[in-house]
């Protein structure tokens, strides 16, 4: 395993976040609550993060790697669409 906090903290730390918010993002992709398209765009995106996190975390041989900054912030905004479908779907009048 590739995560040494003592020896790269930067890296160990983006591998873990990578994951964190990958699994975030396909527990968000069950949601019923949102469309077609955010279900799949969640879990397109989540698989993605989480492949790339499992690569770097033992796979990755050392050099050089994409960090990828919008992988934090892709997540937090497709948790507020999430958030915000949840409050139309509960202002639809039958």
């Amino acid at each position: 395993m590739n995560l040494d906090f003592s020896n790269d903290p930067q890296f160990s730390w983006y591998v873990v976040l990578l994951l964190v918010s990958g699994l975030a993002m396909l527990a968000l992709s069950f949601a019923k609550s949102q469309g077609n398209v955010g279900q799949i765009l969640n879990a397109v995106f989540g698989t993605l993060f989480v492949g790339y996190g499992i690569y770097l975390a033992f796979l990755f041989e050392g050099g050089s790697y994409w960090m990828f900054f919008q992988a934090f912030i892709l997540p937090v905004l497709l948790v507020f669409q999430w958030a915000k479908s949840l409050g139309s779907s509960g202002n639809r009048s039958a």
